[in-house]
């Protein structure tokens, strides 16, 4: 049992305010591995006044001495690749394999993309020309960062970098339910020297320190990767202050095939979806598949989902975990049902664990055909290895039945046509359109539309969303 009840403040590991015990469980198993301290708002408020003291040297520290101290990061990142990986793996289910060569292979691709962005950034520049302005670019100042569970290290690179690329102060706060990762993170951080009170780590919920943060009169940004529910309550907590806000929220993307798309299309939309558990706000849960190649698409989505395999985080592979915890677990299986109840036809997998697997919170590659938008599993955001199939006629008709959700994060469209392609994805209204299963760049802008969120994340945007702006006139 792994005892874990520090936090990370003013540049060392402190003893929380009082007890508050936390069982971080293993979701193959079920069982207690490691125990964590809940904070509460005195711990919060020793952390914020560290970060707002810190602020005032760290805002001025030279550009070159922060890519000094990134880049020596970035050096013991690699040293403890392995270990941030098996945190990775055991608390939030992701097979071994997998946490290594994508969840915390995400983590270092970040941290080096930051680094050349800081590179090459002004914050400093004559507006045009022909004018006497000047644009100054500043830090935002305390930044309270809320990274969730299902890509820890991911997010949390994501924002921790750019907050300290800019001059910002912060505070951590990983999700409870996969907090080792980003205690990990802190130690390197701590290893690296940074100047104290500039990264302070504290756990806690989303209720407790969550709302605390969000709503302090202390902090002036809030960074959230969650659900859009928990994004929508830490909205209303800033406003009072008139925080800035940047939510990276849920979502419900599509995946529109075509006639042409090329051969593999099907499969590798049933890889997507399945990949991490199904644990991913941008996977494309529903496939949109033209009439014409609908009962072919179907074989091969079910054969597919069919060769995945299920089993423990700790053993190497091709192979998906569990999901991350009971409470998803049940509401994922309530959703499948649910999804039967409705009139969709269940043609793969299905709500009984995985043969062999009696224990931990493991489900089976989910295929549900004969969707309609309207049924509950293609509104709701599953999170879970679930996937609905959606036939469509024409291309106006994908269109309009893709953009008819509440969500906005990513879409993705299957064809051999590189106009119809682009004409389809300036008309899907998301912040990242995939064509033809290619991915996006480092250093590339992540976010949502509607209620997947605002702001950007990566990148030189994923700067600027720490910095204010300023025009100061006369300057010449």
């Amino acid at each position: 049992m792994l005892e874990k009840k520090k936090f990370y403040i003013d540049g060392k590991w402190v003893d929380p305010h009082r007890d508050n015990d936390f069982e971080v469980i293993n979701p193959s198993n079920e069982e207690c591995f490691a125990k964590i301290s809940l904070g509460s708002k005195e711990d919060v408020d020793k952390a914020v006044q560290t970060a707002k003291k810190a602020f005032a040297s760290w805002k001025d520290v030279p550009k070159d001495e922060k890519i000094n101290l990134l880049e020596k990061l970035l050096t013991i990142y690699k040293k403890k690749f392995n270990l941030m990986s098996e945190a990775i793996s055991t608390e939030m289910g992701a097979p071994i394999d997998w946490a290594k060569d994508v969840q915390t292979a995400s983590g270092q691709t970040h941290i080096e993309d930051f680094i050349l962005r800081l590179k090459n950034f002004s914050f400093d520049k004559q507006f045009d020309k022909k004018s006497n302005n000047h644009i100054c670019y500043e830090p935002v100042g305390v930044c309270a960062l809320i990274t969730p569970w299902n890509w820890p290290i991911n997010q949390i690179a994501l924002k921790v970098i750019p907050a300290l690329a800019t001059g910002c102060t912060l505070i951590l706060k990983p999700s409870e339910i996969s907090p080792l990762s980003g205690m990990v993170f802190a130690e390197m951080i701590d290893e690296a020297k940074f100047p104290k009170g500039v990264f302070n780590l504290i756990n806690g919920d989303g209720a407790g320190v969550g709302t605390q943060l969000s709503s302090h009169p202390d902090v002036d940004m809030i960074s959230f990767t969650g659900s859009t529910r928990a994004g929508r309550l830490i909205s209303k907590n800033a406003a009072d202050t008139i925080k800035k806000v940047c939510l990276e929220l849920g979502g419900k993307g599509g995946n529109i095939v075509f006639a042409d798309a090329y051969p593999n299309a099907v499969r590798d939309g049933i890889r997507n979806v399945m990949s991490n558990s199904g644990q991913s706000c941008d996977a494309p849960t529903r496939m949109l598949v033209e009439k014409s190649i609908y009962k072919k698409a179907v074989d091969e989505a079910v054969d597919e989902a069919n060769k995945i395999k299920v089993d423990l985080a700790s053993k190497k592979g091709d192979h998906i975990g569990p999901v991350v915890s009971k409470i998803q677990y049940d509401k994922i299986i309530k959703l499948i049902k649910s999804g039967i109840k409705e009139g969709a036809t269940l043609a793969a997998g299905g709500p009984e664990l995985p043969p062999g697997l009696n224990k931990g919170y493991f489900i089976k590659p989910t295929i549900f055909t004969d969707v309609t938008n309207e049924m509950t599993i293609a509104k709701e955001e599953i999170f879970g290895p679930v996937l609905s199939i959606i036939p469509f006629d024409t291309e106006d008709e994908a269109i309009k039945i893709v953009n008819d959700t509440s969500y906005g994060l990513g879409n993705y469209l299957q064809t051999e046509d590189k106009e119809k392609a682009k004409r389809v994805a300036k008309k899907l209204r998301s912040g990242c359109v995939y064509i033809n299963g290619n991915s996006a760049d480092a250093g590339t802008p992540f976010g949502g539309y509607k209620q997947s969120g605002n702001g950007r994340e990566g990148g030189v945007w994923g700067l600027e969303e720490f910095l204010e702006v300023k025009t100061v006139t006369g300057w010449n």
